[in-house]
């Protein structure tokens, strides 16, 4: 169907949403003030574009917009992550055929996810993960009873073995019931926060950042990047090193070349927390230049025992998680490759 470019174009430039026209060679041939805003650029600075050369990386797969310029087929996605200089959005994206003077372009409409969706999201996934653990914990307590008999067992018929060959047999599973109760009792974390004090959570950082400095490759740089205005708060300083300390090492483990690790503290103001509204919360940030993280572990990454590393236990970032759940925060990750960040909000204001 033919329309009239002009009232087009007045149209799409009363429109909240970030449009764009994007021709046979995905160029942009038209952008309306919405996508100005959204990408930092104006209309003119964008004409002629490569789209895919103005994000710095996104979730879409680029072959549904030329399915759209080849056969005319609509595609729709309610969660595409976008990265525009160095920062992350999320927004419901659609590409649909448009005719104009016998061309198909792909009319590429952008909008950027509601507050309170993310909220939601956040919620519902606070809740499942939540539940992961309850059930890891319920295992966890349903196999240490037998485990405990086991050992008790093993132990018993060594003394009644003759033979040291035999006992040898008896020294492995005692070994191995050790090493299983060690696993589960990781599994089960502590449950409460230990007495909380004022602390300064640089100074907690600076343990960290002293530990791993002690155990890392000369290859991997790790850098500070602190607010000193952040007021000391209420802590358990043990748990939340404990919880700092994990990351961190995640972060030198997705470094087997060598690569660079931040430390960073900012204030934020106005943040939801569990749905809690807190004025003023500190903010610390751990980033690394690696790989990035497999898109199919994104979605259970605080997951018990979920892990992209062989050799990993995957209770590192659980843990974590945890320690920082009984300290009222919470952790969210945003991560390309070439860039990931965890960061951990912790109120210090309702």
């Amino acid at each position: 169907m033919q329309t009239d470019p002009k009232t087009c174009c007045a149209i799409l430039d009363n429109l909240v949403s970030a449009v764009f026209m994007l021709d046979q060679a995905m160029k942009i041939s038209y952008s309306n003030p919405a996508a100005e805003q959204l990408l930092a650029q104006s209309s003119k600075r964008l004409q002629g574009y490569h789209f895919d050369q103005l994000l710095e990386h996104t979730s879409l797969d680029f072959r549904h917009i030329r399915n759209t310029l080849k056969s005319g087929n609509s595609f729709t996605d309610s969660e595409v992550t976008l990265v525009i200089d160095s920062q992350a959005t999320t927004v419901e994206f659609t590409a649909s055929p448009f005719y104009q003077d016998e061309q198909v372009y792909a009319l590429i409409e952008m909008r950027q996810v509601a507050h309170q969706k993310r909220i939601s999201q956040e919620i519902y996934q606070h809740t499942q993960q939540q539940a992961a653990k309850e059930l890891v914990r319920g295992l966890a307590h349903e196999i240490k009873n037998p485990l405990g008999g086991l050992r008790g067992a093993a132990q018993l018929l060594e003394k009644q073995l003759p033979s040291k060959d035999l006992q040898e047999f008896t020294g492995i599973i005692i070994e191995q019931a050790d090493r299983l109760r060690n696993l589960v009792d990781r599994l089960l974390g502590p449950q409460k926060p230990g007495q909380q004090e004022i602390h300064n959570v640089h100074s907690v950082l600076e343990k960290v950042r002293q530990l791993v400095n002690l155990s890392k490759s000369d290859n991997i740089s790790l850098k500070i990047d602190y607010d000193p205005s952040i007021p000391d708060f209420e802590m358990q300083q043990d748990q939340m090193q404990q919880a700092f300390l994990n990351i961190v090492q995640n972060a030198v483990q997705a470094l087997p070349s060598g690569g660079e690790i931040t430390l960073k503290t900012r204030t934020a103001h106005q943040v939801t927390i569990h749905g809690q509204r807190y004025r003023l919360a500190a903010e610390i940030s751990i980033l690394d230049n690696g790989p990035g993280i497999p898109a199919e572990l994104k979605d259970t990454l605080f997951y018990p025992m979920v892990t992209g590393r062989d050799g990993g236990t995957g209770l590192g970032l659980s843990i974590a998680q945890n320690l920082v759940n009984q300290h009222k925060g919470k952790i969210e990750c945003n991560s390309w490759p070439g860039h990931t960040e965890f960061v951990i909000q912790l109120p210090l204001r309702k």
